[in-house]
């Protein structure tokens, strides 16, 4: 019951917070009869060549307002169940090429390796967090929430147990949730060997023992924050000259080189996705190339 006050109160906030920043201010001088279908209509579709992500927040909280309207009869109908349908815009994933992957992994090696007049040398975290990145297909916060105890490198086939993310809200200390994302995310990846690789090298740097202690963590133990990797990330890809390098397109990437070699099911399994179809709407990048088995069939059949 606790839970769902929070998450009532998180989401009578973010409305509150949607109506305040994209609706108000648009139709604060007209009386609620004067909302129409077409005012409606317009202002929605204003928006969304601005953002469809802000279209469609402030949609849900105008239909909910005026719903709330027709149910005191102050109106007759809700003119937003009549507007148009929002169109998604078309959207490529963008993935990185081989090429990248080397000159990322040479940037951040430089900036490890790089002479230092003062304060602690770097410990080698952000390239391992890269490297198991790109060997999982995980997201950040998954990475950043990996245990001892979840690393089982001793068998035949090396694996990793994904079951926890890291959580950093507002007026709360950073700590490790015991569960990621959805249910479906809880699973068990078998590790390339340059991910682990970049595990062991950690784990001989890794002073503690205990088995719940964090893989990858700050000075004192305790977890790392998933904005501070991007921020440290983005700093070093920015003096290296390379732009878009952030954790969620080493997700991608892997997906789109599972997808190639081994399909759409292999890579949904490898994303913890319970539906493909989001794994090949928002995770991979498709080859426009028909199969040239078709050049030959048709050949078969037409040619002279």
């Amino acid at each position: 019951m606790e839970i769902e006050d929070r998450l009532s109160r998180t989401t009578r906030l973010l409305y509150e917070r949607n109506m305040r920043t994209l609706v108000a201010s648009a139709f604060a001088e007209l009386t609620l009869r004067e909302i129409g279908v077409a005012r409606c209509d317009y202002f929605i579709k204003q928006l969304a060549r601005q953002s469809y992500s802000r279209a469609r927040q402030a949609r849900v909280v105008l239909r909910l307002a005026l719903g709330l309207a027709v149910r005191h009869e102050i109106i007759p109908r809700n003119p937003m169940d009549h507007i148009s349908r929002l169109q998604r815009p078309a959207r490529c994933p963008d993935v990185f090429e081989d090429s990248e992957i080397w000159q990322i992994r040479d940037a951040i090696r430089e900036w490890e390796e790089r002479p230092m007049a003062s304060g602690p040398r770097p410990d080698g975290q952000l390239g391992q967090i890269v490297e198991v990145l790109l060997g999982t297909s995980v997201r950040i916060g998954e990475v950043l929430a990996i245990r001892i105890r979840d690393i089982d490198l001793r068998g035949a086939q090396p694996t990793l147990h994904i079951c926890g993310t890291i959580i950093s809200r507002k007026g709360e200390p950073t700590h490790r949730q015991n569960h990621p994302k959805t249910s479906r995310s809880v699973r068990t990846i078998v590790l390339p060997l340059f991910a682990v690789r970049a595990i062991r090298e950690r784990l001989r740097n890794r002073l503690s023992i205990d088995p719940n202690a964090l893989l990858f963590c700050n000075r004192k133990g305790g977890p790392l924050t998933t904005n501070n990797v991007r921020r440290q990330l983005r700093t070093i890809m920015d003096k290296a000259g390379l732009k878009k390098v952030t954790p969620h397109r080493f997700r991608r990437t892997g997906a789109t080189a599972i997808y190639e070699a081994g399909g759409i099911d292999l890579a949904a399994g490898l994303l913890g996705h319970t539906d493909s179809r989001i794994t090949e709407q928002h995770y991979i990048v498709r080859d426009d190339l028909v199969d040239p088995a078709t050049a030959s069939m048709l050949e078969n059949r037409f040619g002279r």
